[in-house]
């Protein structure tokens, strides 16, 4: 029997040992090229049938491939993460010819991520030569272009040409983390798809990405596991407004008309997008100052005194600026219309009115009689009072000096809806110098994330040792310390719910108006 003849082979396209990728990577599009690893299949299925001789007929069988990567380690970034531009593929993994020249097609943030999740919800495996039904290569790249929507597959060395360079503080979902190393695209080259922060410390986000074994979503941290320091938000320049959201340049904001989304959406312990919306329409109108760390999805006494300062602004007093948003304040915050917040030289006006009363009843310097002509002139300026008292108060010189300030100024001076703001809202008084810092004798808050678990510092100490002298240090068995224990939660929810606080605004987890309160 004569010796068969075989013909050299590649092995199969979605071969990603060393060898197979270094040759596809040598000769990309030269299907005849030499590849070591088929050629020394061929021999050893030659020598075995030459020394079989006319017995049975042995198929030639390729040598097993060598393990992927052999002794380096695996990690959460991909080792071999992307292939070269290629166009669309279609059915067969025919490439698709585009026409036109090529730019960032149009679509929403909505629109992006809901690609994505069809990828995750696929369980699309990663490939760098595969192609999945709508075309994309499986590999980062590929998820990218075909979240993005653009007109071919493109590689981490193009697709920064679709998109804006941006800031970590800009990052909405539907951006990009891109890492590209021009000088070996094989080490460390990756890219992910932000889909927004998991907590207010911005340390981690949720992350869309295609990587071994498959399309993932999971929280990541800033910027990426490896190389973070070299990662680079980008946002795709066909990104445009949802029909829910804003535009671009106004991240966060709902278009124009947007309605009401209920009462029960605003208050303590509410927990939800639509208060971070509110936060971030009361920043953009002068509220900024309110906020500590920015505006976030539960809703906090920051929250309550800058809508109640954009309330005071429309002219509201009483129960219609309480600091809970109503449909007036919404609409007006929606619509763009209304007064802005007064700047801060001009925001304590809004307390310093309360003490304005104060004043009318101390112009005691007008029993002096000596300046009687001067005073007028001096009074004039206070715009809460009317001319019409002063002039009592000249015309009865010695005897009824002491009668007008007290019967008048307190009731004429201060408008009846303002007296029962007062004590309807107790905490305003006391909140007002904390725009500019702490209320007075109140350390100032040092923000949440020095009580977490984990966390030890004087802070936490501090706050004990507070509990304690307030009558909460039950939880402790053995005093506070700096560490941030259970036994401190426990205490500072049951000094939360002494307060008739309830739900999220009881967590056991200080903010800023649970430490004014307990230092107050």
């Amino acid at each position: 029997m004569e010796t068969p003849v075989f013909e050299e082979f590649d092995p199969a396209s979605d071969c990603d040992c060393p060898g197979c990728v270094h040759w596809r990577r040598v000769a990309p599009y030269s299907p005849g090229a030499r590849n070591p690893a088929a050629h020394r299949a061929v021999i050893v299925a030659t020598a075995a049938t030459a020394l079989l001789g006319a017995g049975h007929a042995v198929p030639a069988v390729a040598a097993p491939h060598a393990p992927h990567r052999p002794g380096l380690p695996a990690a959460d970034e991909p080792d071999t993460p992307q292939g070269s531009r290629a166009p669309l593929h279609g059915t067969g993994g025919r490439p698709i010819k585009g026409n036109g020249p090529v730019k960032a097609p149009a679509t929403t943030r909505a629109e992006v991520i809901n690609r994505a999740k069809k990828w995750v919800a696929a369980q699309v495996p990663y490939s760098m030569d595969a192609y999945w039904s709508d075309g994309y290569r499986q590999d980062c790249s590929g998820f990218v272009s075909m979240a993005w929507n653009l007109p071919g597959n493109e590689w981490t060395g193009s697709l920064d040409q679709y998109g804006v360079r941006i800031s970590k503080e800009e990052l909405q979902p539907g951006d990009i983390l891109l890492f590209h190393n021009p000088s070996n695209p094989e080490k460390g080259s990756h890219v992910v798809l932000f889909g927004g922060w998991t907590d207010y410390t911005h340390t981690a986000y949720t992350a869309y990405e295609q990587t071994r074994p498959r399309t993932r979503k999971q929280s990541t941290p800033y910027a990426y596991w490896s190389n973070s320091e070299r990662y680079v938000p980008y946002r795709s320049k066909g990104i445009t407004a949802d029909s829910a959201g804003a535009a671009p340049g106004t991240p966060g904001l709902p278009a124009p008309g947007t309605p009401f989304p209920g009462a029960s959406s605003f208050g303590p312990g509410a927990n939800n997008r639509h208060v971070t919306e509110l936060g971030r329409m009361l920043v953009a109108r002068g509220g900024g100052r309110f906020y500590t760390s920015g505006p976030g999805p539960r809703w906090s006494d920051a929250d309550r005194r800058a809508t109640q300062a954009f309330q005071r602004a429309q002219g509201w007093k009483g129960a219609d600026a309480d600091g809970l948003p109503g449909p007036a304040t919404w609409s007006l915050l929606v619509n763009g219309k209304g007064k802005d917040i007064p700047p801060v030289a001009s925001g304590p006006a809004g307390p310093s009115t309360l003490s304005v009363p104060s004043l009318p009843p101390t112009p005691t310097p007008t029993p002096t009689q000596a300046s009687t002509q001067a005073t007028p002139p001096a009074q004039t300026p206070l715009p809460p009072q009317p001319a019409a008292p002063t002039p009592p108060a000249t015309s009865t010189l010695p005897p009824s000096t002491p009668t007008p300030p007290a019967p008048t100024p307190p009731t004429a001076t201060t408008p009846p809806a303002t007296l029962p703001t007062t004590p309807s809202a107790t905490p305003s008084p006391s909140l007002t110098p904390s725009p500019s810092g702490a209320a007075k004798g109140v350390p100032a808050y040092p923000g949440r994330g020095m009580f977490r678990p984990g966390a030890d510092n004087p802070h936490v100490a501090r706050l004990g040792a507070r509990l304690v002298k307030k009558g909460f240090g039950a939880h402790y068995p053995s005093g506070p310390g700096s560490r941030w224990t259970e036994a401190d939660r426990r205490n500072v929810e049951a000094f939360q719910r002494s307060l008739g606080w309830r739900g999220g605004a009881a967590d056991g987890y200080p903010g800023p108006e649970t430490w004014r309160r307990l230092f107050s």
